[in-house]
């Protein structure tokens, strides 16, 4: 008779099953992505319509990507990620049905907006490997994962060729659904649904505004080489998108429960990592771009092989089979040297690729073995990305930071598709045999340009901070045994460990007031990392654990002292955590040394902004809270006499104390070291 704990294992998908399905996936989105690129000039006579109407096609699953990839994320986050995966599968599904039935091009723009949505599967994909692989698979599981990608468009454009010139149009689409019926079978069946979500509201405004803000971006940059960058329509959705960008971030910062969490994606990993995000999407897409056209191009342009659509994708393949087998390698790299040297080696590479590209393009051998220097690059720049993004948040938004990320990237290669447009529109020649195509300069200018883009990902990703480690048994930095802050998460899963454990919690004030915006970290009791959150409107936090235990609870909240407890945290709700120490300006208003009370007293910011105003007691004692750390001024007014009197300081992260006398005399500066034993020192 089995034991329960082998019958557990049973039920248990295997690692190899997990990564397998969710690789095949990431294979899928790239697949019905590229599919119709091929047959792109004969869908205007197929559909009865315009070139640049037909460009819709791929118009649209760009934009429904876009939207749905931070919106599908933050809700798996919420809700649970295989769920989101599901859903995604059956919008492919839908879309590949509905385009493969209809012959009308609104109809056929339609079925592939909703395919589009099968690219939000990637982000919610890695942070399903995140939060079920053993911490020895998580490296591997993601850089096979990002290399299918690169399979699957390689894949896909001979399959296109083959099956339209044996086939019908029509069966593009059935077969990307058909693929998607599969995995949808493969999901339900292998992959486990995340016991890490998060709770709360979802944050429809911000949604909207960020759709509307994306969707007139990316609608003006696809679109700028058909209406010309200086069109009245491709300025006027710029200038659109950037003012509803401009409302959208405030909304972000006030809002708890935010659709992407902005003071998060601002912390110096996140934010070097996806501006090279753009950079190097931009570079790879540009690879690709080019790479498929430059061998399609007739052989009296002087550069081009006239291969048809299916030699171009079999030409393509070995890139794509390259980034698969790069994938555990890119592993291997990521665990020996981190993903930072990882990215920025990447990046390398494909600059590398880039200036091979464009020195050597005398056949189509020199081509396929500098695009794949390239395409090297790109899978170990695309393995490194998810890794620093997920050390960097907290455990319970992975999927919506990946999400942020795959954002990123996807508007860099929509920006090299626009680049690669526009330069090859202006350098169009006809050749010996009448047919236009863009100069052998104008591909050098492309590979240049990619060179650059790999150069400054690299650059940029250099500045990344490297992650400092402490080893067991090491004493935690800081006063009141807070750890320093590396800014990446030192914690992982070991293999055969139970699925984490999610706490969640509240932080209040002495009131009862809920706080906001504060900060909970657990650490190991020996000082390492474990997982961080931020409190929503209602002070509520969330915080994935590896196991029941003891840890070292810290809490941080503006405008109140920190505290820290050792105490067991388990599945479920704890007790609520009341914040004591509120942080204070305070100080006593004197007329020449006597007490001066009931005046007023007005706090601006140095540069102006107004802060707050207080009275003082009767006693001429007052106290504000403690505004963020930077330089104010403090005025005291006395309305029966008409007497004013300024003084300026600077606030740190401790409470301060300042008294001032109207009539004559230096100001007395207190500061009080919120610390856990509540020194003070006098200045």
């Amino acid at each position: 008779m089995r034991s329960p704990e082998s019958a557990a294992e049973r039920r248990t998908p295997s690692t190899t099953l997990i990564i397998l399905v969710l690789a095949l996936c990431g294979t899928l989105v790239s697949l019905q992505q590229t599919l119709v690129l091929p047959l792109l000039p004969d869908f205007p006579e197929i559909l009865n319509t315009t070139s640049d109407n037909a460009s819709w096609l791929v118009t649209i699953t760009l934009l429904t990507a876009a939207v749905g990839t931070p919106i599908v994320s933050r809700l798996a986050d919420m809700f649970g990620k295989r769920l989101m995966l599901i859903v995604c599968m059956w919008a492919v599904i839908v879309g590949s049905v509905v385009a493969a039935l209809s012959t009308s091009l609104a109809i056929v723009v339609l079925g592939r907006g909703l395919a589009g949505f099968g690219a939000c599967l990637v982000p919610v994909g890695i942070s399903i490997m995140r939060d079920h692989l053993p911490a020895d698979k998580v490296g591997s599981g993601v850089a096979l994962m990002s290399a299918t990608l690169g399979i699957g468009g390689a894949v896909g454009m001979p399959l296109a060729g083959v099956i339209y010139d044996r086939l019908d149009w029509h069966a593009l689409f059935y077969v990307s659904g058909s693929f998607a019926v599969v995995m949808l079978i493969a999901v339900h069946v292998v992959v486990p649904e995340s016991t890490v979500k998060t709770r709360g509201r979802f944050d429809y405004l911000g949604a909207v505004m960020l759709s509307i803000a994306l969707t007139s971006f990316l609608l003006a940059v696809s679109k700028a080489g058909t209406w010309g960058w200086g069109s009245p329509k491709t300025l006027s959705l710029l200038v659109f998108a950037a003012l509803v960008l401009a409302a959208w971030v405030p909304w972000e910062l006030r809002t708890g429960q935010p659709l992407v969490d902005i003071r998060t994606s601002m912390r110096r990993t996140v934010l070097l990592t996806n501006a090279a995000s753009v950079l190097v999407g931009f570079a790879m897409f540009a690879n690709f771009l080019t790479a498929a056209q430059q061998v399609q191009m007739p052989t009296d342009t002087g550069y081009g092989f006239g291969l048809s659509v299916t030699a171009t994708g079999l030409v393509m393949l070995p890139s794509g089979v390259l980034m698969v087998a790069m994938s555990p390698v890119s592993a291997a790299l990521i665990s020996r040297w981190g993903p930072r040297a990882a990215l920025i080696g990447g990046a390398l590479v494909m600059a590398v690729g880039f200036v091979g590209r464009s020195l050597l393009h005398g056949s189509v051998v020199e081509v396929m073995v500098t695009s794949g220097i390239a395409s090297l690059g790109t899978a170990l720049a695309f393995a490194a990305m998810p890794t620093l993004i997920m050390r960097a948040v907290p455990i319970t938004e992975t999927a919506s930071a990946n999400g942020l990320n795959t954002l990123l990237r996807s508007i860099g290669t929509s920006s090299a598709s626009a680049m690669v447009a526009a330069v090859f529109a202006a350098t169009m020649t006809a050749t010996a045999t009448g047919v236009l195509a863009p100069t052998l300069a104008a591909y050098q200018l492309v590979f240049w340009a990619g060179a650059g883009a790999a150069l400054g990902g690299a650059l940029i990703a250099s500045f990344i901070r490297r992650p400092v480690r402490q080893g067991v048994g090491m004493q935690p930095a800081g006063s009141s045994g807070t750890p320093a802050p590396t800014g990446e998460r030192t914690h992982v899963k070991a293999h055969g460990e139970l699925p984490e454990v999610l706490v969640r919690g509240r932080v209040t004030g002495p009131e009862g007031r809920r706080l906001k915006q504060a900060v909970a970290t657990v650490l190991h009791p020996d000082g390492r990392h474990v997982d961080w959150g931020r409190t929503d409107n209602d002070g509520r936090f969330a915080l994935a654990l590896p196991e029941a235990g003891r840890y070292l609870l810290v809490v941080s909240a503006e405008g109140w002292a920190p505290q820290s407890s050792l105490c067991t945290l388990e599945a479920g709700e704890t007790e609520p955590i009341t914040m004591h120490r509120r942080l204070l300006l305070t100080g006593h208003i004197t007329d020449d040394g006597e007490p001066l009370g009931s005046v007023m007293l007005s706090l601006i910011r140095h540069s102006g902004e107004y802060v707050a105003t207080a009275t003082a007691d009767p006693f001429g004692a007052y106290e504000i809270g403690l505004p963020p750390a930077g330089r104010y001024v403090l005025t005291v007014v006395d309305h029966p006499t008409g007497r004013t009197r300024s003084r300026a300081l600077t606030v740190l992260t401790a409470s301060t104390s300042l008294d001032i006398d109207i009539v004559t005399g230096p100001p007395r500066r207190v500061e009080r070291v919120a610390s856990g034993v509540g020194a003070e020192t006098q200045r």
